[in-house]
């Protein structure tokens, strides 16, 4: 087979939006956010500095730092342009995220050249049609493709060669691959797997021992570039979620309850917008020491009314806590509904008065609540998303990450 695969990543993509829309800010060390960090420029990162850090210790680490505000519809103007220029070459086009995308150019080689010569042609449109920096990994899979745009990161082009992807993967650390975060990471190092040569070569007994077997597996098959997945250009969503870090906050109801109920008001609005309801409904907790936790409860009949969601959430974590009474403090609360349908019809219930009917969307009381948040969805199309909310869903740190800059990265339902 050959590398006909593309990964195209905008580099640093909101700090490069803001120098491009000032000029004086190019070459500086910048930061888009306030209380927190939301995106960091190269010339920040170089101090340390990176998306997700309290504001207060970006400063610390870099005094010249100049936070600037979000200027949330050019991001998605200019994101939405990026991806266009690559789809002027191949229909084969799957966007994950604002500021990237999968491309397959097997299809149109003899148009518009090798898969090289695409991708340079892609990056040197990219540059002169709107002034951003893009880096693009040509090859033969999507994973490969994928770290080979990390790797040529700033504003670079990377071909890995069929003949010698292994040589080119294996010497390479273990964060590059996709689903490495900080923990998996951490927990690698502990037996002294640090590159990814290193992970291909580890007994699967000993992943499947620290990682579970299906993350132990997938791992390793992503070591040898086993990787069968194709281009989807037309994926949608398969599950919608929400995740709000809160610092080191005390787990307790005044925390918890509001901060759920944020959560779910966003996702259940999103469920609605797309008449695509879900059965499963699953919490997650991450404690201050990074120690991640998940419950999850499926249903009968999908949901979409905002407090349905949010009374579940708050059993599930409410749950998770119990089980783990020694952990005082928290640092993440996340929902997400997953077993998504499309245009379900509604059964209605009889009025036998069983517990709980309040969370059965058939039942009188459950119809209450979606005709409440109809009235709500309809307020806001008209009138913006905060002209109306529910009583306690505003959070002490609701203005950190702003609401706009979150809904960049949904996947369409």
């Amino acid at each position: 087979m050959k590398a006909t695969i593309l990964h195209a990543d905008l580099d640093a993509f909101y700090a490069s939006v803001e120098q491009l829309l000032d000029p004086s800010l190019r070459g500086k060390p910048i930061a888009v956010g306030g209380g927190v960090v939301l995106a960091a420029s190269y010339e920040a990162k170089a101090f340390g500095i990176h998306g997700g850090m309290p504001g207060r210790r970006a400063r610390e680490l870099c005094p010249q730092l100049t936070f600037v505000g979000g200027h949330f519809k050019d991001y998605k103007r200019l994101g939405d342009a990026a991806i266009k220029v690559i789809g002027d070459f191949t229909p084969l086009v799957e966007r994950i995220s604002i500021d990237e995308a999968f491309a397959d150019v097997a299809g149109c080689t003899h148009l518009f050249g090798s898969p090289a010569e695409i991708a340079a042609t892609i990056r040197q449109r990219v540059r002169a049609e709107l002034g951003l920096p893009i880096s693009v990994g040509v090859a033969r899979t999507k994973h490969l493709a994928k770290i080979a745009s990390q790797v040529a990161k700033p504003d670079g082009l990377v071909v890995v060669d069929p003949d010698t992807e292994l040589e080119f993967l294996h010497h390479l650390p273990v964060e590059l691959m996709w689903g490495v975060g900080p923990v998996t990471q951490a927990r690698l190092a502990e037996i002294g797997v640090q590159r990814i040569g290193q992970l291909a070569t580890t007994p699967g007994w000993s992943l499947e021992r620290l990682l579970g077997p299906a993350a132990g597996e997938k791992l390793v098959a992503l070591a040898w570039n086993r990787d069968p997945r194709e281009i989807q250009s037309h994926r949608r969503a398969r599950s919608a979620g929400a995740q709000s870090a809160i610092g080191r906050s005390p787990a307790v109801e005044r925390v918890i309850r509001p901060t759920l109920l944020h959560l779910a008001d966003r996702i259940a609005t999103r469920l609605r917008a797309k008449s695509r309801p879900g059965r499963t409904v699953t919490a997650r907790v991450r404690f201050a020491n990074l120690r991640s936790v998940t419950r999850s409860v499926t249903l009968d009949a999908p949901i979409s009314a905002t407090m349905i969601l949010t009374e579940l959430a708050e059993d599930l974590v409410r749950a998770i806590l119990a089980d783990h009474p020694e952990e005082k403090i928290i640092s993440l609360l996340a929902i997400s509904v997953s077993h998504l349908e499309e245009n379900c019809d509604l059964e209605l219930e009889l009025p036998f008065g069983l517990e709980g009917d309040a969370r059965r969307p058939g039942t009188e009381r459950g119809l209450a609540r979606q005709a409440a948040d109809g009235a709500i969805d309809k307020i806001r199309g008209r009138f913006g998303w905060n002209s109306i909310g529910y009583g306690r869903a505003a959070l002490p740190n609701s203005h950190s990450v702003p609401d706009e800059f979150r809904r960049l990265a949904e996947k369409d339902l």
